[in-house]
């Protein structure tokens, strides 16, 4: 059977070997064990169909389909493998239909396979209830939070509905799946790169951090790109962008007359990747919250979560927005300060509770601190961002 007898005007299929168009608004990568004999039927256009039957948004659906084009089963096994991994990196959704019920399409790749997209939350599995040797693939996806279901119909119908609407991406943007695409801080720091003349090429996704109860939610990513570099005329291609939500951060302190004398307000949490004596960070209390579009409110909310002390946001004022660490991460940190009376910073040196979210794990503990401790500690108490954010909040409005 020719397959393109199943697509439908809004719906190109991509065969084994074959490149997507230039444009499209989603993609699908149709996974899962393929025939080993001539006799025995394909899935794959009965997928076909169901995706031509649910497919109702606008745009052009991609489906990568891993079969040759002319049905005959090809001898590039090398070139099979490096096509079927480029597809599945830059796909928005990969269907895993597991049939198994016959010892002619036995899929032992596909739990190979599988176990490289499981945790890239954009794997959908499927297997009738005949289907045998699938409960390590079910238990993985139970733990996973990985989207299952019992006939191809609600496979295809549960990849759908992930993809939702879809989003147009050209050229190089291909190679980002719309579970990255659609976050704001992937968004921002294309849309910086862009302006600056530059252009995405292509990448994959080298992995994801994912939060929520579906564990939907990307809150950190890594991005291995390949950007053409207008300035320099060339594609730099052995980087990994690292991203996260943008950051509010409060320099609160009670100025001196000298600066180094003015103290500031920290939090001190535990943070895995320290490298301090005690294991703990001092840093400045901040977040994010990627649901409001204030940065000062964020601001003022995180410095109440994490020290005890509600501030009005019209008390803070700007000090600047920058990358933190603009060669590990693409993601900024809007500044604020506030002054404190001496009544509210005696209040924060009498405070010995813990704050912070518990949801989240988040325990933080009041410390103050005068700059020049800061500064000539021998115990690194800050790092260098934190510091450089001091200096430059404090000392533009003090002698």
């Amino acid at each position: 059977m020719n397959l393109d007898q199943s697509s439908a005007a809004d719906i190109e299929v991509v065969y084994a070997g074959e490149e997507p168009p230039h444009v499209y608004q989603a993609s699908i990568f149709l996974a899962g064990p393929s025939p080993r004999a001539a006799d025995v039927p394909s899935w794959r256009p009965q997928a076909l169909k169901e995706i031509t039957l649910q497919w109702r948004q606008p745009g052009t659906l991609v489906v990568f389909l891993p079969e040759a084009r002319d049905g005959v089963r090809g001898s590039d096994f090398t070139g099979q493998l490096a096509w079927e991994r480029v597809q599945r990196d830059r796909a928005d959704a990969i269907v895993y239909w597991v049939p198994r019920e016959m010892a002619t399409m036995p899929g032992l790749s596909t739990n190979v396979e599988f176990g490289e997209d499981m945790d890239s939350g954009r794997a959908i599995l499927g297997n009738p209830d005949s289907a045998v040797h699938v409960r390590l693939l079910q238990e993985l996806a139970s733990e996973l939070k990985i989207p299952v279901a019992d006939t191809l119909s609600k496979t295809i119908g549960l990849a759908l509905d992930r993809i939702g609407p879809g989003a147009v991406r050209i050229g190089g943007q291909r190679d980002v799946p719309l579970l990255l695409w659609r976050t704001a801080s992937f968004r921002s720091w294309l849309a910086a790169q862009e302006e600056a003349g530059n252009e995405l090429r292509g990448g994959r996704i080298a992995w994801t951090f994912r939060v929520g109860q579906a564990r939907s939610n990307v809150l950190f990513w890594a991005y291995a790109a390949r950007m053409w570099v207008a300035a320099e005329q060339r594609v730099k291609a052995n980087e990994v962008v690292l991203g996260r939500p943008d950051l509010s951060t409060v320099v609160a302190f009670r100025p001196a007359a000298q600066w180094l004398d003015s103290e500031v307000v920290l939090v001190r949490e535990f943070r895995s990747p320290a490298r301090t004596a005690d294991g703990f960070i001092r840093e400045l209390p901040g977040g994010s919250a990627p649901k409001t579009d204030d940065p000062r409110q964020v601001a003022a909310d995180e410095f109440a979560e994490e020290t005890g002390l509600r501030l009005s946001p019209d008390r803070l004022y700007p000090v600047g927005v920058r990358q933190p660490a603009g060669t590990v991460s693409a993601h900024t940190q809007a500044v604020y300060a506030v002054e404190l009376s001496e009544a509210e910073l005696d209040q924060l040196r009498a405070d010995h509770a813990e704050h912070g979210n518990t949801a989240e794990t988040e325990r933080t503990y009041v410390e103050v601190a005068r700059v020049v401790q800061l500064i000539h500690s021998e115990t690194a108490t800050v790092d260098w961002t934190t510091l450089g954010i001091i200096t430059q909040a404090i000392h533009r409005v003090t002698p």
